[in-house]
């Protein structure tokens, strides 16, 4: 009866998601149509925030199950477009749908590295990861770092590095939800990042990676509507042609004419520059070492790996990076744009304007922190230098800054938890199934039954979600600063160990553990330091090498190592890593044979999925 029900809901996706998509587009309209007849925006806020949550809530609990293979991989039965669907949904977190526009917003050209470091990491995925890693037959990363180096030690440090990379990327997601429903639902950003769990652990607890990848096409649905529909308006009143991605350059122009008019000069801020100069070499470094760690650390997050054990075949695997690639590019194409019209607009309603006559905007987003107005000449007009938007703000606050109906901020709105909730169900779930899967089952207790270890699960899902949240509404941070530290750190510990777990049969077991150790630990050590030691780090490496910097990036104290920001601090830990794992595999044991044959079977195209051990795959 089971399998009947599954078989029809495959059957049926379409139709499913496309009722599902008219009836959130129905719901829009009717927002809408409520702010027209008066209604309070914040009960409009409160409408879609809620309204949404609660389609995720019930996803979630009609996809509950008790099976182990659904709770992991979703039973690996999700066709290869949906399963696109929900690895971009997965993907563009709080960082792409809030924090890239703000990036290019503020630092121009440079903040590209983060759109091409992002699509271009899905290349080494098709290329280096997604069908082998399906053939290998497992359920997590660890898993794999386990059965190809035959031991429990390799498995404990990718479960050290998966937690510590996903954790941070959480930590991020979880600053997003807090801004979104601290500005739209008025409530104190520590309790608002409180408010925002009840939508993860519903979706991700029930069900495990069966609820949270159907949950993941819904929410990418809400997210790609929510972010075009603004800046396609935008870009209708602005050039007359309703098409953002190929009009923005009128923008531009007149953006620069405006410039000319109010005497803004070198407006293109560059986050990553050297404290002493503005040095052409050191922005280019700073940039190929970016989009270096960027793409790294794509094909090395575990939670994105794991969606291609979800596909029904290796085939499929591949189909789905290339569908996965698509759904991204249709925000990332648009990206640019949204950053170009949304500075046309501050240009044209806030910079030269009376600061006694500024939009309400301005004050409900600096209640929030987000925005900041200073009247330092004293002449009560605001000068561009006496304003101040957080990158994070420029997403959300566009459609108020444009003067669009509310109706517009609130699917933006929408849209951004959409992408934070989105990815944080992908981060919880990967850190619980590690730790109660790798470590628990494999390590502690081999004999323990399929329902007490999704207990295990669940619960430390709960735990690891509470601690993200109390982090977050702690401390706070910037959202892109916080998963550009993410990717180094899974750059930094897992790729080498992935890449020629595949590539090269001679890694030894040896070799991947002092090349994780190695690069990880380098990684650590460099941001550790340069987050919470940075002055008595500099004498050192004044010592050793004279220049080296202490920037004041964002308000905070980061330490440029050389030039390079510790917002790419992989570019050290990966290489590092890669020559130690080559070398000490040099100098040790090699594999056995039947791995080492293994290895040479996983890249051939077809034949079915078998552990060199003889071990069943874990389907």
């Amino acid at each position: 009866m089971v399998v009947k029900m599954e078989g029809g809901f495959l059957q049926n996706l379409g139709r499913i998601y496309a009722i599902y998509t008219g009836v959130f587009l129905a719901f829009t309209v009717l927002i809408g149509i409520l702010e027209q007849l008066g209604v309070p925006n914040r009960f409009l806020g409160y409408m879609y925030v809620f309204g949404t949550l609660m389609v995720y809530a019930v996803i979630g609990i009609l996809s509950r199950t008790g099976q182990l293979t659904e709770y992991y991989v979703a039973g690996r039965s999700v066709p290869a477009f949906y399963n696109g669907m929900a690895t971009a949904s997965d993907w563009m977190s709080a960082a792409s749908f809030i924090g890239m526009a703000g990036s290019l917003y503020l630092g121009g050209f440079d903040s590209h590295a983060f759109i091409i470091g992002w699509t271009g990491g899905y290349v080494l995925v098709a290329v280096l990861m997604a069908p082998y890693l399906r053939k290998f037959g497992q359920y997590t990363v660890p898993d794999f770092f386990g059965a190809r180096y035959g031991g429990n030690v390799a498995r404990l440090i990718a479960v050290l590095v998966l937690i510590t990379a996903s954790f941070v990327y959480m930590v991020a997601q979880l600053v997003g939800v807090g801004i979104i429903a601290s500005r739209f639902l008025a409530l104190q950003f520590e309790v608002a990042v409180f408010a925002g769990l009840v939508g993860i652990l519903v979706c991700s607890m029930m069900g495990g990676m069966k609820a949270v990848t159907w949950t993941q096409v819904a929410q990418y649905i809400i997210l790609i509507v929510a972010y075009l529909i603004p800046v396609t308006i935008l870009s209708a009143q602005v050039t007359g042609v309703p098409v953002p991605q190929l009009m923005y350059g009128q923008a531009v122009e007149k953006m620069e004419a405006l410039e000319k008019t109010l005497g803004i000069l070198n407006s293109h801020v560059n986050p990553f520059s050297n404290a002493r100069g503005e040095y052409e070499f050191l922005r280019m470094l700073n940039f190929l070492a970016l989009t270096l760690c960027l793409m790294v650390g794509t094909a090395s997050l575990p939670h994105i790996l794991m969606r291609y054990f979800t596909t029904p075949t290796v085939r499929e695997a591949r189909q789905s990076v290339g569908w996965s690639i698509f759904f991204i590019y249709l925000l990332y194409f648009t990206a640019p744009a949204y950053a170009v019209f949304a500075k046309l607009e501050v240009y044209q309603n806030v910079i030269g304007q009376p600061i006694a006559q500024l939009p309400a905007w301005v004050a409900e987003w600096g209640k929030v922190g987000l925005v900041v107005v200073n009247d330092a000449n004293r002449d009560g007009i605001l000068q561009l230098a006496e304003f101040r938007i957080q990158q994070d703000a420029i997403v959300l606050a566009t459609p108020e800054i444009a003067g669009l109906p509310y109706v517009i901020a609130g699917l933006v709105a929408a849209g951004g938890l959409a992408a934070a909730l989105s990815t944080a169900d992908g981060l919880l779930l990967a850190m619980s199934n590690a730790m109660s899967h790798d470590v628990y089952y494999k390590m502690i207790d081999p004999k323990a039954d399929t329902a007490k270890r999704m207990l295990i699960s669940r619960v430390l899902l709960v735990v690891l979600a509470l601690l993200g949240a109390w982090v977050a509404g702690q401390l706070g941070a910037d959202i892109l600063f916080l998963v550009a530290w993410a990717f180094s750190i899974a750059a930094s510990g897992l790729f080498a160990g992935l890449v020629l777990g595949v590539w090269w049969k001679g890694t030894s077991t040896a070799g991947a553990v002092a090349g994780m150790l190695a690069g990880f630990g380098t990684c650590m050590f460099l941001l550790l330091m340069s987050e919470f030691n940075g002055p008595q780090l500099k004498v050192w490496l004044d010592a050793i090498a004279p220049g080296s910097a202490i920037a004041n990036l964002r308000g905070r104290q980061v330490c440029n190592f050389w030039g390079i920001s510790s917002i790419s601090v992989g570019v050290f830990g990966i290489p590092i890593s890669f020559l130690t794992t080559i070398i000490v595999s040099k100098l040790t044991t090699p594999p056995p044979k039947e791995m080492q044959d293994f290895i040479d079977s996983i890249r051939i195209p077809t034949g079915e999925v078998k552990m060199a051990s003889g071990e069943a795959p874990a389907h």
